[in-house]
Order: structure tokens, then C-alpha cells, then sequence
């Protein structure tokens, strides 16, 4: 661990001495000045974490100085010294950043008590910050792969979503879209990112708990309740509250989540005093919550406050263009995180990744990646690495890259059924066609009535209603 810095900058030579020798002595690095313009052509040269600063120099006057670290070394602390004791200077130097005040004539030990509470805060700032910008870095837009328009486009909004004063946003899609990366995504890229980040699944406590965990309680409030606790609301005032599985809220809950919404304020389990705090609620659900209103089961007014940004992320199945992207990306993952050597994925074993239709999504593509190489030596992942339930939905897979190329054939370790692997054909050509028959049938190499035969054969008319020209 590096040696904490510290520059004394006093005219008086005894005390400076004595400072600087006892700061040694306990494993500080000092550097001293006579003047505040010698101090501050030290800092230019070598900012330093503490500054220990006499409020009478021959110079410059002491307050002068500490505004001018704060203003061009803004992570330095400084601690004023002055033998004249007065309360509105004292006051006047923490107005303009000053860590603490310490009077003249004082012991050694007491200054380095307050060295050592400033060093420590110094040590908690750096750390803070340090944690702070990884998180910004672990959690930028650039984590979310949006290589289809599809995806693009949610990217764009959520970008202007970020930024924006929003304070409640919801995100819809299935389970394994990635909507808790997504969430934070907008935390660590939104004015709040400086604050707290809280997050929460409404189906991990009982109604009781979840409600304590929210909203707080007042010691005694109910049984085992010993002391009084902050909630989450409180704790992430400035910053962000994650609700996952929103539709699953109690409730009672959600009448109190509304009130919240409504009024910014909320109270404590047991407490008679609204409290007041400024948070951003990002919601998030894999449910219909239209279809929890209509059935009663979610209130219908919090849906409205909920649904004023919402954001739906596409299953993985509709984002094509990103299957390979993000197949990559979870190699590279795993190679520093299981120290392999995989150099890719086989072109075979990516088309059946690109022709299956994900049900987990995202989650399902990282889980199945994750196996694969643990259970691979070197080389590139191939289809014989891949889950035999892959190989169904995959048995075809044209290729793009040369106009009179062979098909790709690919068949599970177990065989197929060849009316599943017609089946799924024509089902995905009406989904690659839009719904349109006669373009489906083209891709298929059929008459159009050839197509509508085997649609009723596999009671897929209804889902290719538009008949194309």
C-alpha cells in the first residue's frame, strides 16, 4: 500500500519541524513550505492527499490557499491550523472545504488523531471513487449488445431515458432478457450514479419483510422489531430503487408504492411521520401487467404511474443479428474466468445456435455457453459440445455467405423427426416472412397452395394470416 502524502505548509519552523518528523515517524511522506506560494508550486508539481495548512503566512492568507485547493486539487483534504481561535473563521474555512480546524498551541497527539481521521477519510473517498468508476465501466452502454435494429433502437431510448429526469421506468420482457443488467445500466449512466443503487425481487420476502425492507420501521412496530430500521427508500436517497418482479407485488404494497409515487413521501412499518426522499424507480416484470390489471390482480392506477416510460427488450429469438455477437462475448468472458483457450465457436455449431429459438434467452445462451467450456479443452466449441435440445430447432441452416452454396446439415446425436423438421420449417419461414404466404412459400421452394396444405397440416393457418400476393 502506497505511503499516504502529506505537505505541511507553516512558517513557523518548530512546528513544521516537529510536524514533519512525527508524520515520518508514523509512515507518512512529507514534504514542507514556508509559503503558500511554495505550497502551491508543491501541489502543482505533486498533489498530495492531506494538506496541513497555517492560517497566518507571510504571503498568502491561509483561507485564500484552501479555496484554491479546492478548486484545482478537489480530492486533497486539508486541515487548518491557526492560533487565533475564532468561530466564525473556523466557520468560514469548512464553508470553503477545509476537512478540520485545529487551534494553536496543540499536542502532537491530538494532530495526528486528525491526521489520521483525515487520512482515513482521504483512504474512503479513493476507494469510493475507484468503486464507482469500475462500476460505470462494468455497467456502460457498451455492455448491452445491440447489433439488431430491433435491439438498437430499445438501446437509443434507453440512452434518452438515462439522461432524462424520469422517475419511474418500467422494463417488460421475458424471463433471461436481461432487464437486471439493463437496470443498471441506467443507474451508472444517469445523473444519479453518484448514489446508491438498491436492488430488490418482490417475490424474495413475505409481505411483511418486503414491506420493512421498502419503507423502513419504527422500533417495536412488530415482533423482533428491537430497534428502529431505514429502508431501502430512505438508504438510496439520490440514487435508484430496483423493483424486479413487480407483478408479483402484494397488494397492500402497491397501494403504498402508488402513494409513494405520487406524493414522493412515504412512512416507516409502526411510524406516524411522512418522510420525504428523492429516488428513481426502475420496475421490472416478465408478465403481462395489461393482463394482471384486467384480472384484478395488479391495481390499475400503479400500472398507469408505472407505465409512463416503459421499455420492452426483445426475446433473443428476434434479435438474430445478436447471437453471434453475444456468443463471443461470453467465450471471451469465460476464457479469463476459467483461464481456457477456446479461440471460438465452430460455424456449425453457430448455425444451430442461430436457428434455435432461446426460450431462456440471454441467461440461456450465457448457461449453455458456461458448460460447454468447462466441459471443452481447447480449440472451438462444436456442435457435439451443445445440448441435444438445440439440434431439434436446428436441423437446416441455409448459408448467407455464397449464393450457390450447400445447406447446412446438422442432426442430434439421437436422429430428428423429419415432420418436427418440417413443421419447424414452415414455421419459420412465416415468421421470417412476416406472416406473408406466397414470400414464406418462396423460401421453402413451394407453391404458395403447396404452403397453406401444410399449414393446415400443422394447424399453423392462423398464424399465417396475410396471403401475400
Amino acid at each position: 500500500m502506497a505511503q499516504p502524502s502529506v505537505l505541511i505548509i507553516e512558517d513557523e519552523e518548530g512546528v513544521r519541524t516537529a510536524l514533519a518528523r512525527r508524520l515520518e515517524m508514523d509512515g507518512c511522506q512529507v514534504a514542507a513550505a514556508t509559503t503558500g506560494e511554495e505550497g502551491m508550486n508543491h501541489l502543482d508539481a505533486a498533489p498530495v492527499d492531506l494538506v496541513l495548512l497555517d492560517y497566518r503566512l507571510p504571503d498568502i492568507d491561509g483561507l485564500a490557499i484552501l479555496q484554491t485547493i479546492g478548486e484545482k486539487w478537489p480530492d486533497t483534504l486539508t486541515v487548518m491550523m491557526t492560533a487565533y481561535t475564532n468561530v466564525d473563521l473556523a466557520i468560514q474555512a469548512i464553508r470553503l472545504g477545509a476537512y478540520d480546524y485545529v487551534s494553536k498551541p496543540f499536542s502532537l497527539d491530538e494532530m495526528m488523531v486528525v491526521v489520521e481521521k483525515a487520512l482515513e477519510a482521504k483512504r474512503l473517498r479513493t476507494e469510493v471513487e475507484w468503486f464507482r468508476t469500475a462500476q460505470q465501466e462494468e455497467f456502460g452502454f457498451d455492455r448491452i449488445v445491440a447489433r439488431d435494429p430491433r435491439m438498437r433502437e430499445v438501446l437509443n431510448l434507453l440512452k434518452n431515458v438515462a439522461a432524462s429526469e424520469a422517475r419511474t421506468i418500467l422494463l417488460q420482457g421475458e424471463s433471461g432478457t436481461g432487464k437486471d443488467l439493463v437496470a443498471k445500466v441506467l443507474h451508472y449512466n444517469s445523473p444519479r450514479a453518484d448514489h446508491p443503487f438498491m436492488n430488490i425481487t418482490c417475490t424474495a420476502l413475505a409481505e411483511t419483510l418486503l414491506e420493512s425492507e421498502l419503507f423502513g420501521h419504527e422500533k417495536g412496530a412488530f415482533t423482533d422489531a428491537w430497534e428502529k430500521k431505514k429502508g431501502l427508500f430512505e438508504l438510496a436517497d439520490g440514487g435508484t430503487i430496483f423493483l424486479d418482479e413487480i407483478g408479483d407485488m402484494p397488494p397492500p404494497l402497491q397501494a403504498k408504492l402508488l402513494r409513494f409515487l405520487e406524493e414522493k413521501a412515504f412512512r416507516r412499518v409502526g411510524g406516524t411521520e411522512d418522510l420525504v426522499v428523492d429516488v428513481r424507480i426502475i420496475a421490472a416484470t416478465n408478465k403481462n401487467l395489461r393482463d394482471l390489471v384486467a384480472n384484478r390482480l395488479f391495481r390499475e392506477d400503479l400500472f398507469y404511474r408505472l407505465n409512463i416510460f416503459p421499455v420492452t427488450l426483445p426475446p433473443l429469438r428476434h434479435r438474430p443479428h445478436d447471437i453471434p455477437v453475444l456468443a463471443d462475448y461470453f467465450v471471451e468472458r469465460f476464457n479469463a474466468e476459467f483461464h481456457k483457450a477456446i479461440t471460438g465457436i465452430d460455424p456449425a455449431a453457430m448455425a444451430v445456435m442461430q436457428a434455435y429459438d432461446w426460450p431462456g434467452n440471454v441467461r440461456e445462451m450465457r448457461n449453455l455457453i458456461e458448460r460447454a467450456m468447462l466441459l471443452s479443452g481447447s480449440g472451438r466449441l462444436t456442435v457435439d459440445g451443445l445440448p441435444t435440445e438445440l439440434m431439434t430447432s436446428a436441423i437446416v441452416a441455409g448459408s448467407d455467405s455464397e449464393e450457390n452454396a450447400e445447406p447446412l446439415i446438422v442432426l442430434g446425436p439421437k436422429g430428428v423427426d423429419i415432420r418436427e423438421v418440417e413443421r419447424l420449417l414452415v414455421e419459420k419461414a412465416i415468421e421470417q416472412a412476416d406472416g406473408n404466404q406466397s414470400r414464406a412459400a418462396q423460401l421453402l421452394g413451394l407453391s404458395r397452395d403447396q404452403l397453406r396444405y401444410r399449414l393446415q397440416k400443422y394447424g399453423l393457418l392462423k398464424a399465417g394470416a396475410e396471403e401475400g400476393a
